[in-house]
């Protein structure tokens, strides 16, 4: 169908003049959005730039200041309606809302479970729940424990849900966030075949190019406000940036193509024949101001090496060295005692304690140091608090504000800025760009590089092209070994077939 066509179909969502402030923040600014029924439609912009409000506005979790919000021509149901809401619109976060130890098919009808003579009747609930499973081709068991599916299988579990209260139009919020290529591309067939059945996507990520894969049409908010609706064909990824930035973005800086590979700087990490839950024999050394990466599949082993490296995880065999001194197996005082920085894989669940403040979060690796006998000289905190925001770019109200209120890409920046504390040897980083806008990946990848140029080690584990040009060689790791390496200025295509093993 040409967009033509498409914009004179009935939209199935639209949100007209929506505008919302919290205090004197402006989270949304006469925003506005048109979503025609059948299609894959992106929601794109940098963190902060209002698409979580819009969202929760979409899904009644918040009533707009101004403006308002019709499905199918027909104005939103009231706040308080909570089933209307639901039989119009759901949406499947990037941390799953499954209960991990219900059934497949209690997570299905969780609080609205089929009784007779007042009590749960097992039998119908399992036949219902196969039954929708099966409308919708979701190819697991009604009696499998919700836990242990794979991430892809748990979101087109919570879709199926949400299809069976009625609704037709499902948000999808970074849906491929924790998925490796191959469940990617699983996951957008079955989006396709859904599209196909009916059902109409709103897709947010910061994965652009999975937005011209995967979407017919994309908005662009910026500081709050609509800023364009096009066809994804119409608008090219440097156009599109554009859109989302303000200005024009360009990585070039942090490719390593064009840069002499190191050879005379002395070994700073040096490993040696490692081997621990999903890795075995693995071999590298990094020296001081190189760049190395490692990629390849979620389950490829790669997080384990950078685990073990920061001392996150245990390793069974072999050794690992810090300018020559070995590092005790899984221990994290141990190895940021021998000079490594980590940025880990989650900065919620492992990198920030959302509750405490910007400069709690930053110098917890170091507070230790900042004074004696265990208290902490508030004039080194601030010190030290306050040159991170400076040198890492940090949009903060304060040091003292909670990093709860930081967007993602603030946060991300406080972790980096917690590893760097230290003034670390050894910089591990783990998908240090995931989850963040393009202007905060631009900021995060200029501070790798010049943590480069001061003469750090720096080992870069991530599934991000972006993330990778930044290193002089990249280890391709594939069931638990390194099976290929390649040296900068590799193209996409070569990288990503070494990955996939083709």
């Amino acid at each position: 169908m040409s967009f033509t066509a498409q914009a004179a179909a009935p939209p199935i969502v639209e949100a007209i003049g929506v505008s919302k402030r919290y205090g004197p923040t402006i989270a949304l600014h006469e925003a506005q959005l048109r979503v025609v029924a059948g299609e894959s439609h992106a929601l794109v912009g940098r963190n902060g730039a209002g698409k979580s409000t819009l969202v929760g506005i979409l899904t009644g979790l918040r009533a707009p200041d101004t403006g308002m919000v019709r499905f199918a021509g027909e104005p939103a149901p009231p706040i308080a309606d909570r089933e209307g809401w639901r039989q119009r619109v759901a949406c499947v976060y990037q941390h799953s809302t499954i209960i991990p130890d219900l059934t497949v098919a209690e997570n299905l009808f969780i609080n609205r479970q089929p009784e007779k003579r007042g009590f749960i009747s097992w039998p119908t609930l399992k036949r219902e729940a196969r039954a929708l499973l099966d409308r919708w081709n979701v190819a697991v068991s009604e009696d499998m424990r919700a836990g242990d599916l794979r991430i892809e299988a748990r979101q087109l579990v919570e879709i199926a849900r949400a299809l069976s209260y009625g609704a037709r139009f499902i948000i999808l919020d970074e849906p491929t966030a924790q998925l490796d290529g191959e469940e990617i591309k699983r996951l957008f067939v079955r989006i396709r075949e859904l599209q196909a059945a009916g059902v109409t996507f709103l897709f947010i990520s910061h994965h652009l190019q999975e937005v011209y894969e995967i979407c017919q049409t994309v908005t662009v908010l910026r500081d709050a406000r609509h800023i364009v609706t096009a066809p994804v064909a119409d608008l090219p990824k440097d156009r599109l940036i554009e859109a989302m930035t303000g200005e024009q973005v360009h990585f070039g800086f942090a490719d390593a193509a064009g840069r002499s590979p190191v050879r005379d700087a002395p070994v700073a990490l040096e490993v040696k024949g490692i081997s621990g839950e999903d890795f075995e024999d693995v071999s590298f050394t990094v020296r001081k101001g190189e760049t190395i990466g490692i990629s390849g599949a979620t389950s490829s082993g790669r997080v384990g090496v950078a685990e073990a490296v920061a001392g996150l995880a245990r390793f069974g065999k072999g050794e690992i060295r810090i300018e020559g001194r070995r590092l005790p197996s899984g221990n994290v005082p141990a190895a940021l005692a021998l000079g490594v920085g980590c940025v880990p894989k989650s900065r919620h669940d492992q990198g920030l304690v959302l509750p405490l403040s910007v400069a709690d979060n930053g110098t917890m690796t170091k507070a230790g140091r900042m004074g004696p006998l265990g208290f902490i000289a508030p004039r080194r905190r601030a010190e030290t608090t306050n040159r991170m925001i400076r040198e890492l770019g940090v949009v903060t109200q304060g040091p003292e504000q909670p990093v709860s209120g930081l967007s993602g890409g603030n946060q991300q920046k406080v972790v980096m800025g917690r590893a760097l504390a230290t003034d670390p040897s050894v910089l591990v980083l783990l998908d240090p760009t995931a989850g963040v806008d393009v202007k905060s990946k631009e900021a995060l990848l200029a501070v790798v590089e010049r943590m480069r140029r001061e003469g750090k080690a720096i080992l870069v584990v991530s599934g991000e092209i972006e993330d990778l040009r930044t290193c002089d060689r990249v280890l391709v790791m594939r069931h638990g070994r390194v099976v290929a390496e390649k040296k900068a200025g590799w193209s996409d295509n070569e990288l990503v077939a070494a990955i996939e093993g083709i």
